[in-house]
């Protein structure tokens, strides 16, 4: 099998989805040159994280990421490729990375279900796809938790939130999401997972939704997170 891959990397060369050079035989997706260029999000940013975003709304019980999103940096090519270029394996790809390095976390929470946060409509129509719900692919390849992707909808197209602060973000945010179908949340633990979160406002809400739906906890995970 490595002979055919190396025959086909030959004739068809893969490509590092972040600095465009050829993937060596045993890479996949991103080159480890580039991966080890990322910043990782260590414990202590994670906690300073969930104290300014989360802990005061008492929505999300816990929250967890793998990287640090950098402006210009390697990430956010790797991250435009999948959400704007239709690169549909950079998402399943990064899900099972970030699963291997946070499947202990994931599975302390006893996760039900990961609930990949919706787009609306007219953004999906525009786009063609959610780009969670591939990375919620390759998180469930490795931890074997199911994926519900038909629970949430987003019901109002809220304005660009890049000038906004955090209270204006939440402010914005209020109503934008509801349960899209009836379902039974009842004593349920549900992952929210987003590509990059910024304020948290979009995942608190989402959160509180579920909360009133009958959801036991509700917890959020990103790929990345951004001041």
């Amino acid at each position: 099998m490595d002979a055919f891959n190396y025959f086909l990397d030959l004739i068809l060369p893969r490509l590092c989805q972040s600095c465009k050079n050829k993937l060596n035989i045993d890479e996949k997706v991103v080159c480890t040159s580039c991966l080890l260029k990322i910043k990782y999000a260590d414990e202590e940013r994670i906690y300073h994280e969930f104290e300014r975003k989360f802990k005061d709304d008492k929505i999300i019980s816990g929250f967890t990421s793998c990287f640090v999103f950098e402006k210009e940096k390697e990430f956010q090519e790797i991250i435009h490729q999948l959400k704007y270029n239709g690169k549909f394996y950079v998402g399943v790809f990064l899900g099972k990375f970030m699963a291997g390095e946070l499947k202990h976390i994931l599975l302390d929470w006893g996760i039900d279900w990961i609930v990949p946060v919706p787009l609306h409509h007219l953004k999906r129509a525009e786009r063609g796809y959610n780009q969670s719900e591939f990375i919620a692919k390759g998180i469930k390849v490795i931890t074997g938790i199911p994926v519900k992707k038909n629970i949430l909808k987003r019901v109002r197209f809220t304005e660009t939130q890049t000038t906004f602060n955090l209270q204006e973000r939440k402010l914005n945010m209020e109503g934008a999401f509801s349960l899209k179908r009836k379902t039974n949340l009842e004593g349920k633990t549900i992952l929210l997972l987003d590509d990059v979160i910024t304020t948290g406002a979009t995942i608190s809400e989402c959160g509180r939704v579920l909360l009133d739906a009958g959801a036991e906890k509700v917890y959020a995970a990103s790929v990345a997170v951004a001041d």
